[in-house]
């Protein structure tokens, strides 16, 4: 399958010197049971406060680097990215975090403000659009009956990294990513799976290195399909964990942790850089993930390979 991959911008660093966009300070009250405190007889019934006139919404473009912050005031950052249902923010310590677009969601200079994405130019309509992949995006084409084909990913995480960036192709040349829920299962789904000519088999897994579980697997599943094993491309990423093949720049943070043996990775990950619990981090990591450049090289290497192993014909 040819697609051509392309290099674009992504991600903003945030401004170290933009800060909070809150409202604006109210001036505190001076007391006294004047007019304006709803006390006495000439402010209104006693016990009522008084009437605040609703604050005007501003409807503003989310042009990428624009500076909100959300309606709670809980995070003040950069748009990086924009659509219908959500947005990203920034902050100054290249934290990120996803909200719903929603309207009023936001606060632009102390003002509350519904975003809308900004709209493409004429010549942005005409340019060849790029899928999150870097491939040439297919318009207006109904995707295909899945082939008997299949990519295996480790695990639900893995699977939906592989959607969030390689999700337009996979619909357009029909082919399922399905998660093993655990290398350690391979060869016998793989036994099960019967893979042939006419239904080639992709095995995407972590950790593929010398010495490692994985590539003992790997091997073993060799020997165990026999010349099966031809319809079979097993290829991996170095990294323990697919989160640890995310850049860590695109999830705020300086270099994924140094977890000791014996400690779960997704766990030790979370106490270390204070993400709560594994399900807390996992939206943490998907929703900072939004194309091929936010990804190790490694990574995006064997996906290709693997949509093209299920998709070329030999």
């Amino acid at each position: 399958m040819a697609r051509t991959q392309g290099r674009g911008m992504h991600g903003s660093t945030g401004d170290p010197g933009f800060r909070s966009t809150g409202g604006a300070v109210r001036a505190p009250s001076r007391g006294g049971g004047g007019p304006s405190s709803g006390a006495g007889r000439t402010g209104g019934l006693p016990g009522l406060a008084p009437h605040r006139p609703a604050r005007e919404v501003v409807t503003v473009v989310a042009e990428p680097g624009l500076v909100v912050e959300d309606a709670a005031e809980t995070f003040c950052g950069a748009v990086i990215r924009a659509d219908i249902r959500e947005v990203v923010l920034e902050d100054a310590a290249g934290r990120r975090r996803l909200f719903p677009n929603k309207p009023a969601a936001f606060l632009h200079e102390g003002r509350p403000a519904t975003l809308v994405p900004p709209q493409r130019s004429a010549a942005t309509e005409k340019a060849p659009q790029r899928s999150a992949s870097g491939s040439r995006r297919v318009e207006d084409v109904r995707a295909r009956t899945a082939l008997p084909h299949r990519i295996w990913v480790e695990g639900l995480h893995d699977a939906e990294i592989v959607e969030r960036v390689w999700g337009h192709d996979l619909r357009v040349e029909g082919v399922v990513v399905e998660p093993l829920h655990g290398a350690d299962v391979l060869v016998e789904a793989a036994r099960e799976f019967g893979p042939g000519p006419d239904r080639r088999l992709g095995v995407l897994v972590d950790h593929l290195v010398t010495g490692s579980k994985e590539s003992r697997i790997a091997e073993g599943l060799r020997r165990e399909l026999g010349p099966a094993a031809a319809h079979v491309l097993v290829l991996g990423h170095p990294y323990i964990d697919i989160w640890e093949a995310v850049k860590p720049a695109t999830v705020g943070i300086r270099a994924w942790p140094t977890i000791p043996r014996g400690i779960e990775w997704k766990r030790g990950v979370c106490e270390a850089l204070g993400w709560g619990d594994e399900r807390a981090g996992a939206r943490r990591v998907l929703s900072a993930v939004s194309s091929w450049n936010d990804l190790e090289t490694p990574l995006i290497t064997a996906m290709e390979q693997l949509i093209d192993f299920v998709t070329v014909d030999p």
